[in-house]
């Protein structure tokens, strides 16, 4: 059986750690730009990529399945046939207990006492059927703006479904 990746924080059984004027050293996420292309595109079809399964995305998965589609997109169909919507915001806190793992690091460590955790980065919670990334453009390029999300499915670390919609 294949290893999910990310399998660390992908499935979170703890309550929401979202509060961040009271934890402090919390990363930025990598991820800053939500929308890209067109936006004044009169588009008359909306591809979107659609959560199956309940779980966290980390802003860094994010970032990469935006980076991909967005490259293909552009060198497919051109900058102004397009607008590529990122539809989750990473605001869940995810926290690491980290061990040394080196010679003699156990007289130095005290194991899981006080094993709170530091921030390391932030995730979005995403629920079954939540929207990630939304793609609008022309019905001439729905193949193209389903494989955009295809590649960018395979970056993040849930199962996700690709939805056709007519605007028009």
């Amino acid at each position: 059986m294949p290893q999910k990746p990310a399998r660390c924080y992908t499935n979170q059984k703890k309550p929401p750690y979202t509060r961040k004027e009271y934890i402090h050293g919390v990363p930025p996420p990598k991820i800053t730009k939500f929308v890209m292309g067109n936006t004044k595109l009169d588009a008359e079809v909306v591809v979107v990529l659609k959560a199956i399964e309940k779980g966290i995305v980390r802003h860094n998965a994010l970032e990469a399945a935006r980076v991909i589609s967005h490259k293909f997109l552009s060198t497919e169909i051109g900058e102004q046939n397009f607008m590529l919507v990122i539809r989750k915001y990473p605001h869940q806190v995810l926290r690491e207990h980290k061990m040394m793992a080196f010679a003699g690091a156990d007289r130095l460590q005290e194991g899981m006492r006080r094993a709170f955790g530091k921030p390391v980065g932030v995730g979005a919670v995403v629920e079954p059927l939540d929207e990630v990334i939304e793609v609008r453009g022309m019905v001439q390029h729905v193949e193209i703006l389903k494989e955009a999300l295809r590649r960018a499915a395979s970056k993040l670390p849930i199962k996700c479904t690709i939805e056709v919609r007519k605007l028009k």
